[in-house]
């Protein structure tokens, strides 16, 4: 014990302080620089991400139609429409439930400006009643280059859909989008908002009257973002946000009569994102029910609300039908960007622990009753992994921490700023010269999400490795609700009445000073403290000590303690362990009334999870 003692008081003395945890502040500060990053048409003057320029500016023009603007979706120059109205459905989903967190944060207005963004776009491309463009660019051509957004030579054809050529997914989900960001814009520019709503009712009666899939009218989608959960998930996605924007009661009637046959009452799912869309529904709908707003629907609103209490339950691993998860703890559903999967889930999980909170309940799971706040506990673990709490101690949030991905799949970030060197880059030249580099992005895509690790936590950092290093805009937008519901603590709060955003005033984001002791766990008289007391940098990986302290507040004796640590990557000292239990070091018989014990363990990511698992007393 004396060499032990020994080489921690060296650890303590030969290592500056470091501090843990994540500033959830900054991360959603560049989360939402990432979307600028993925602007396509005319730049504002206000923009941040600065070695991007104005690109796409000839997008629509063959068709006779002006559809510059809007986003890229990931990694490459197309606008495919489906994905970018989702990703502008959850950024104004995320404001509508979390405005007030978004404004402590200093980054509403930004938000508001990215949701802009998209719906100027989604007007653009919807100049008739009945047509709707869904698509600007070829994936195949696009696919075959590599070059900037600036200078690209790939097609630019516009693809629509119509009467003849019907796509009722894009249309519901662009109605979504619609009336979702018109509640964002009811107050600070009504105008504006009406106008979205109007759009939005347009494609909802598109969406509704001409039935079809949108990728058996534009073919060419199929390969890229083909819809595979078809149309019917995005109808009831569509009146759910029509509902909520205008309170009419045709849009909640839509819900109760074709909530069963649609399948949202049918469907138990497992996974959330651009193309499926029930456990948005069925979270919504709960919401509706919750409020008392299903009148003579409740029965099905009750089916709907099953069905979503299935979905959350399957992610804590506590329902009878549980969403795999790496050994990390990560959820894991498909090796290509599994992380919009996470993104998207940990979204609802948030926003359902909040209605659960307002409305007095718990969730009702097969292995039992859960609290509201084990939702919002698991939203935290989802976006610390997606932070660095991981096995490999990386953040998969690009310029997020000191260990993030250097070689992301994506042109704008892997091609020398056209601001910077404007030789042009050929269509293959791309290619030969900037895609196959082993060196580090030249442009810093900051806050872009990546597709992040495989079923085993394991991750290869190559910018042909698409499957992983590509980011995508709709991993991003859920997690703007997230990271803002999480900036401002765990305390429950009322999300029935969720502020509409009022007019913006910017102000300069708040300085955050460090953390370094974690909240003490208490679980009856035996008290947990962590601090972090020493780090260090080994073959560009940083290391930490961390100093747990296990205090005895009862007046007798401690004996047979049993602590559970979870998440430890690294060796332990001042325990004894057996298997995954660990106990009082083996020459402490027991922790004496007022006393406390000290252990100390390293490794390269945030504190461990230590639990009091049992004990006795004297």
């Amino acid at each position: 014990m004396g060499s032990v003692a020994a080489a921690l008081l060296l650890l303590l003395l030969c290592f500056p302080v470091a501090f843990s945890g994540h500033d959830y502040g900054q991360a959603l500060s560049k989360s939402l620089l990432f979307f600028e990053a993925q602007r396509s048409g005319v730049l504002p003057r206000n923009q941040r991400v600065t070695w991007r320029s104005h690109s796409g500016l000839t997008d629509g023009k063959s068709s006779g139609v002006n559809l510059v603007g809007g986003y890229y979706d990931a990694g490459d120059n197309v606008k495919f429409g489906l994905p970018m109205a989702f990703t502008v459905t959850m950024m104004a989903w995320s404001v509508i439930e979390y405005g007030d967190q978004l404004r402590a944060n200093g980054e509403l207005g930004n938000s508001i400006d990215a949701i802009k963004w998209g719906t100027d776009y989604f007007i653009k491309a919807h100049p008739e009643p009945n047509v709707l463009y869904g698509e600007v660019g070829d994936g195949n051509t696009d696919h075959y280059c590599w070059q900037r957004p600036e200078e690209m030579t790939t097609d630019r054809k516009a693809y629509r859909i119509d009467p003849s050529n019907p796509g009722s997914d894009l249309a519901g989900e662009t109605a979504a989008a619609m009336a979702a960001a018109s509640i964002v814009f009811r107050r600070s520019n009504p105008v504006y908002s009406r106008l979205l709503l109007t759009h939005a009712y347009q494609l909802f009666d598109f969406a509704d009257k001409y039935r079809g899939k949108y990728d058996s009218s534009i073919t060419i989608a199929q390969k890229y973002y083909r819809s595979v959960s078809g149309y019917n998930d995005e109808l009831l996605w569509a009146a759910a946000w029509l509902y909520q924007a205008s309170n009419n009661q045709f849009y909640l009637d839509y819900l109760g009569r074709n909530g069963d046959a649609m399948g949202g009452t049918g469907w138990s799912m497992t996974e959330f994102g651009w193309d499926v869309k029930y456990a948005g529904v069925q979270t919504l709908v709960a919401k509706f029910l919750m409020q008392g707003k299903a009148g003579r629907h409740a029965p099905v609103f009750r089916r709907f609300k099953d069905k979503a209490d299935f979905f959350m339950c399957s992610l804590l691993g506590k329902g009878s039908r549980n969403i795999q998860k790496t050994p990390g703890g990560l959820i894991f559903r498909q090796r290509w960007n599994n992380m919009q999967f996470v993104t998207s889930a940990s979204f609802l999980t948030t926003v359902y622990s909040d209605y659960l909170t307002s409305s007095r309940s718990n969730l009702r799971c097969s292995a039992g009753i859960v609290a509201p706040s084990q939702l919002l506990s698991f939203a935290k673990s989802q976006v610390d992994y997606i932070l660095g709490d991981n096995p490999r101690a990386t953040s998969y949030m690009v310029g997020y921490g000191n260990n993030f991905p250097q070689r992301v799949h994506h042109r704008g970030s892997s091609i020398v700023s056209v601001k910077v060197d404007r030789t042009f880059v050929t269509c293959r030249g791309g290619y030969a010269t900037w895609f196959s580099r082993k060196g580090s992005d030249p442009n810093l895509l900051t806050g872009a999400i990546v597709g992040g690790p495989d079923a085993y936590d394991n991750f290869a950092d190559r910018r042909d490795n698409y499957e992983q290093t590509e980011p995508a805009t709709y991993n991003n937008a859920p997690l703007l609700g997230v990271l803002a519901r999480l900036s401002s603590g765990h305390s429950g709060y009322s999300q029935f009445l969720p502020a509409v955003p009022a007019p913006v005033v910017r102000r300069p984001m708040p300085i955050r000073k460090p953390r370094v002791t974690t909240p003490v766990r208490a679980s009856g008289p035996v008290a947990i403290v962590q601090k972090v007391t020493g780090s260090w940098v080994s073959k560009g990986r940083t290391y930490y000590r961390y100093s747990t302290t296990v205090i005895n507040k009862s007046s007798r004796p401690l004996k047979s303690l049993n602590l559970s640590i979870k998440n430890l990557y690294g060796p332990i000292w001042g325990l004894s362990r057996s298997g995954n239990s660990f106990g009082l070091p083996s020459w402490m018989h027991s922790l004496p009334s007022g006393k406390s014990l000290e252990f100390v363990y390293i490794h390269s990511t945030s504190p461990a999870n230590v639990a009091v698992s049992s004990y006795t007393l004297a």
